[in-house]
């Protein structure tokens, strides 16, 4: 089955608007620990710097059937309904098959 990758990066505005950032982000962690207990194969984490200082956005993998399904699943994000980030989904082709 293909994957997805969702890459993205707050906005600027946000990154001082640290109450309406963690209420997001909670919104997002709960959304994704449901979709989880609804069986779908998900994993989604934040990006650091090397002194593992966390700001330049995060990752989200997707383990599904074909890219619409994965789109449909992914504009539900809490962080792309509150416009809280820049964001690009893309199949990951893995080059050794």
């Amino acid at each position: 089955m293909p994957f997805f990758v969702k890459t993205e990066i707050i906005k600027k505005e946000y990154l001082i608007n640290h109450d309406f950032k963690k209420k997001i982000i909670k919104e997002h962690i709960d959304w994704i620990k449901k979709l989880k207990k609804e069986g779908i194969k998900i994993k989604s984490g934040f990006l650091v710097d090397q002194l593992k200082r966390p700001g330049d956005g995060g990752l989200l993998i997707l383990e599904i059937n074909n890219y619409k399904n994965a789109l449909e699943i992914i504009k539900n994000d809490p962080m792309i309904k509150n416009n809280l980030v820049e964001w690009k989904l893309n199949e990951w082709v893995d080059s050794n098959r």
